[in-house]
């Protein structure tokens, strides 16, 4: 009887402590780590698509050993610091900021956890770094510096439209900084150009209806689409209303030339979120903030829809062809 008890007691104790094995292993791996995705505006898939690219290339994959947390302000720029100060409360190994208003959110909720930006200003004239090239403290990221090309936008416009003696900008008056910014420089080009501007702002996609309809009242002969990250996200509603008026428009992002916009001048935005991917990697494997520099944009491209043109009774001028970085036939 002894035996028996004894033995049961062997084999009980043998197989708790096999059970317990799995347990124990796994309480000993590390934690994935979690990267906290906050976007001012919706989703983009193809943007994020270049962001996980961007990850991969430096060894990370969502669900396998990176978990990536979302946070879309779907342009309410005002929620923006309760989403940061809730990523930072869940304590995020980094915090990727697309926008403007989610980067400054980001900055004003924690000093600590590591922040990687996308914006399209002047990251120092934000308040985001001290300096590009040794960022301080724990904020570094890609501009596109598409702010400053509203000038160009406009000039490549009236070289396409040289009828148009009205211009419209469009700007998002929720990301008051830009739009601030926007407004005065291109008011600035428009006199240097001789036609008049008419600024509009939208910062609601069920306003977009309305400022179109009061851009063609105006007798507005094309429009700018400035660079905003809420703009960007609604490239197809704008195409598709500058087709249905009759307005040849042009914007920072390839998409909107894509989706039947006349035209497009900017960074390659794809790049811009593959490259936050890689440093959003590289933080993850040790490198400070601090030791990566803001990488700005060495070239900025133009895409011409020459059907849009065609339909719009346009004829596009050799030399902005010859110009043309792509042309959407």
């Amino acid at each position: 009887m002894a035996s028996h008890i004894g033995r049961r007691k062997f084999l009980a104790t043998l197989l708790g402590s096999a059970a317990a094995w799995p347990l124990a292993a796994r309480a000993q791996q590390p934690a994935m780590p979690v990267i906290a995705f906050l976007h001012s505006a919706s989703l983009i898939p193809v943007g994020l698509a270049a962001f996980r690219e961007g990850l991969k290339q430096v060894g990370y994959i969502e669900g396998q050993n990176v978990a990536i947390e979302y946070r879309w302000a779907a342009g309410n720029f005002d929620q923006l610091p309760a989403l940061a100060a809730d990523l930072v409360r869940r304590q995020v190994a980094v915090i990727v900021s697309v926008g403007t208003p989610a980067a400054r959110a980001a900055k004003n909720a924690t000093a600590t956890i590591p922040i990687v930006f996308t914006v399209g200003g002047d990251p120092i004239q934000l308040g985001l770094v001290a300096s590009l090239n040794r960022p301080d403290g724990n904020v570094t990221g890609v501009t596109t510096l598409e702010v400053t090309l509203g000038p160009k936008q406009l000039q490549l416009l009236h070289e396409l439209v040289p009828t148009a003696t009205t211009i419209a900008v469009l700007v998002n008056s929720a990301n008051r900084f830009l739009a601030e910014t926007i407004s005065r420089d291109m008011r600035a080009s428009a006199a240097a150009v001789g036609v008049q501007l008419v600024i509009t702002s939208v910062s609601r996609e069920r306003d977009f209806a309305t400022a179109f309809k009061t851009l063609a009242q105006r007798r507005a002969g094309a429009l700018a689409i400035s660079s905003d990250v809420f703009f960007n996200t609604q490239g197809q509603v704008l195409a598709t209303l500058a087709a249905q008026h009759r307005l040849p428009a042009i914007s920072q992002f390839r998409e909107f030339a894509a989706a039947g916009g006349l035209m497009s001048y900017g960074t390659n935005v794809l790049g811009v979120n593959r490259q936050a991917g890689v440093y959003t990697g590289r933080i993850l494997k040790g490198t400070k903030p601090a030791d990566l520099p803001v990488l700005q944009p060495t070239k900025f491209e133009l895409v011409i829809n020459l059907k849009t043109a065609k339909t719009l009774g346009l004829t596009v001028p050799p030399t902005l062809l010859a110009l043309a970085d792509e042309v959407i036939e």
